[in-house]
């Protein structure tokens, strides 16, 4: 009985949890634990023109949008982060992930995302400059 009473305690903790069991609890993309803004996995969907992040359990997202032109221009259009996880990076990582999308594939950029042209700007030792074209 003491046995079965332990058990169901240390299953109460592990599944309802703690004040603290935010930190404890993972989410899992790409094989990998996703707890951070460091590890958070970027899935480019071509067919739909977009860089998306799965943020959590409940299958909120974060998703960068472009569109291709005839003429091989990229336009990187908006970024999409919801409200409980702006200021953590994920915008930074969708950025990252489009520019270097257009840099492997010896693409032109138009920048209309405020946010994507702040990027470019503050990391100029990633030399997407060559790749953006003004307005």
């Amino acid at each position: 009985m003491a046995r079965h009473l332990l058990s169901v305690n240390f299953m109460f903790r592990f599944t309802r949890g703690y004040k603290n069991s935010q930190r404890l609890r993972k989410h899992t993309c790409c094989g990998s634990s996703c707890t951070d803004a460091s590890s958070l996995c970027v899935i480019h969907d071509r067919q739909n023109q977009r860089f998306t992040i799965t943020l959590d359990c409940d299958a909120s997202s974060a998703a960068l949008k472009y569109t291709i032109t005839h003429d091989q221009l990229v336009e990187l259009m908006s970024t999409e982060v919801p409200q409980a996880h702006r200021g953590k990076g994920v915008a930074a990582h969708l950025a990252k992930a489009a520019l270097d999308f257009v840099v492997e594939e010896n693409m032109k950029a138009r920048i209309s995302c405020w946010y994507i042209r702040k990027y470019v700007d503050e990391n100029p030792h990633l030399r997407y400059q060559t790749h953006i074209e003004d307005k």
